[in-house]
Formats: structure tokens, C-alpha cells, sequence
């Protein structure tokens, strides 16, 4: 197989991909033309179909399996396919595994490692919440090893969120064995649950996007939610302990989103957020430009990073003038979603 992250300006790629977006657009010109994302599991793919109805074009949609035929070009520093032909693949023709990002630690060694933990724990409600997540449900487990920590920021492929939870718990153990005084059981309780809520929050692979829940709620309430619904499923179990639980593990996930600076998790006090001053616009820096007189010009340019390993956009540097700006109407752009 001829993986994407192998793949040089220039060749003849003739492959199975996993479409994981496609998109109609217009060109300037206003031809339709369309845009696809291509992934396998070293990495994704701009991609585009400049005649989608062409001969060899055949019909398919996101999250197909495609057999494509193009060129490999080059579009402002990242590789993009031109692609000449392409069919829908049956089930059969390809490896699923193939086509996934997975993580490249051993996930039935990860998981061992991290129910060894439940093991070894002495409060008997923490071992029987956690046990009855992570040894005794068997499904639970199962979604658990396949599902990622996030869509893109951090451990976003198969075993993400196992391989982020064990660092976290293992970080937590790390810290009860210097201080001692600490409540050793429940924070590790605490670190392996602070992303439960991202087994519904994102959907599953190839899609591994945001579901309705998980935009509306986010993993904290929902993870909270869960914990609550299991623990009022244990007859005894301590009241007040259930309340430190649910306060502690979501403390974790607050304190773990704002160290990591996790822009996908969204996690913010609501007192940090300004009053809305009625402006429709902020101003930084008191509206004074650092540049220095070097870069100062008074010439038009656009520079662009290259998009980083997981087709994100970078920074972008620019200096907009009349010569810069379109001369023909906008296409539409109701169905473009952001790289990242």
C-alpha cells in the first residue's frame, strides 16, 4: 500500500483511501468542482476532483472507502491529489486498520496496566465504581480501547483516549506516592474517569467528529452524567463520597484542559469570560501594530505555514492590498469546515 505520508510532488498515486470529507465548491470561474479529504493511518490528504462528471468519476460520499487514480501535486507548501479517477470500493477490497490513525503503544498492555491499578486499590466503593466500568463491562471496555481522546488536539486516533487516560492516572500516582497525604484512591478514581464523557462527546472512527451531545453538553457533563447514573446503581454507596467523586473528576478535566491549553474542550469559568461590550469587534494591543520597520512594506504578499501532521492550518502572515482582493463574487461557503 502506498501510504499517504510516503507520497512525493509528482507521482501517480493509484490507492484505496478513506474519503473522510468531500465537498462541492465553485471555482472563480464558477465550474463545480469537488474537495475531499483522504486519510489513511499516517496521515490525511487534500484532495480534488476539478470535473466531477467526467468519465471514470464514479458516485460515492464521505466516509466511503475510494479507489482513486491522480497526480500529486503541490498547493501552497502541502501535498494535494488531482485526481483523474475514482470508484467506491467494496467491503473486502480493503483493511479498515489500514485506514485509521491507532496509537502506537500496545492498547491490551495499556488497559492491563491501567485496571491493575483498580486491582490494587483499598476503598471498596472506589474499586467497585471503577470495576464496574473498566473490568466487568465488557462493552464498555471495547469502546473504550477503539475511541480517541479528542478530534484533533491531542491522542486523536484508535486508543487515544486509553493511552491519555493511563498517562493521566499514572501521573496521579506518581503524586500520591510524594505526598502521601493525599486520597490516593480517589484521584486515580477521578483521573479515570476525567474523559469518560468523550465516548459520547465524539463519535466513533472513521468519523471521530463531534455528535450533538457533545456540542451541546460537552464530555464534562456528560462524563458527569455517567458517573452519576452508575454510582446511583450501587446500593450504599456513601453520599458524600459520590459528591467528591463527581467534584473531583470534573476539578481534574477543568484543571487538565487549562494546562494543556485544549481548545477543544472548551473548558472555561464563566468569570472569565468579559461583559459583551455591544462592539461588533476587539480590539488587541490598543490597536498598535508591533511590526518592526524591517517587516513594515508597502507591498501585497500572502505567506502560509505549511499545515501541520494532522492537515491543520497553521499561522498565516499577510499584507492585503486592492491586487489581493477577489474580483468576482464568493462561492458559497455554508458547507466548508475548518481544518482544525
Amino acid at each position: 500500500m502506498k501510504y499517504i505520508e510516503t507520497l512525493r510532488e509528482g507521482e501517480r498515486v493509484g490507492e484505496i483511501y478513506l474519503c473522510k470529507t468531500k465537498q462541492t465548491a465553485l471555482t472563480k470561474a464558477g465550474k463545480p468542482y469537488e474537495s475531499l479529504i483522504l486519510q489513511d493511518k499516517t496521515g490525511i490528504l487534500d484532495a480534488k476532483i476539478w470535473d466531477p462528471n467526467s468519465q471514470g468519476i464514479d458516485e460515492f460520499e464521505a466516509l466511503d472507502y475510494i479507489d482513486v487514480v491522480g497526480d500529486v501535486t503541490s498547493f501552497q507548501g502541502a501535498l494535494q491529489l488531482n485526481v483523474k479517477r475514482v470508484r467506491r470500493v467494496r467491503e473486502g477490497e480493503y483493511d479498515p486498520i489500514e485506514y485509521l490513525p491507532v496509537s502506537e503503544k500496545d492498547i491490551d498492555e495499556m488497559y492491563r496496566e491501567l485496571t491493575g491499578l483498580i486491582q490494587e486499590m483499598n476503598n471498596p466503593w472506589l474499586k467497585k465504581l471503577c470495576s464496574g466500568f473498566f473490568l466487568e463491562d465488557k462493552e464498555f471496555e471495547k469502546r473504550f480501547k477503539f475511541h480517541s481522546a479528542a478530534k484533533n488536539v491531542h491522542h486523536g486516533y484508535v486508543g487515544g483516549l486509553l493511552e491519555h487516560t493511563l498517562s493521566v492516572t499514572k501521573l496521579c500516582d506518581y503524586y500520591t506516592q510524594a505526598y502521601p497525604m493525599l486520597h490516593k484512591d480517589l484521584l486515580l478514581t477521578s483521573a479515570m474517569f476525567h474523559d469518560i464523557g468523550k465516548l459520547e462527546e465524539l463519535s466513533v472512527f472513521p468519523e471521530n467528529d463531534y455528535t450533538d451531545a457533545g456540542q451541546l453538553l460537552g464530555h464534562i457533563v456528560i462524563g458527569v452524567e455517567l458517573l452519576g447514573k452508575r454510582i446511583s446503581g450501587i446500593p450504599g454507596f456513601p453520599v458524600k463520597l459520590a459528591s467528591a467523586v463527581e467534584r473531583c473528576t470534573e476539578e481534574l478535566e477543568q484543571l487538565a484542559g487549562a494546562l494543556a491549553g485544549d481548545g477543544e474542550t472548551g473548558t472555561v469559568a464563566l468569570e472569565d469570560i468579559p461583559e459583551y461590550s455591544g462592539e461588533p469587534y476587539v480590539v488587541v494591543e490598543g490597536n498598535e501594530p508591533d511590526f518592526t520597520e524591517e517587516e513594515r512594506t508597502e507591498e501585497s504578499y500572502e505567506d502560509y505555514s505549511e499545515l501541520d501532521r494532522l492537515g491543520r492550518c497553521r499561522e498565516a502572515r499577510a499584507n492585503i492590498g486592492e491586487d489581493l482582493m477577489p474580483d468576482e463574487e464568493r462561492g458559497s461557503i455554508q458547507e466548508v469546515k475548518p481544518s482544525g
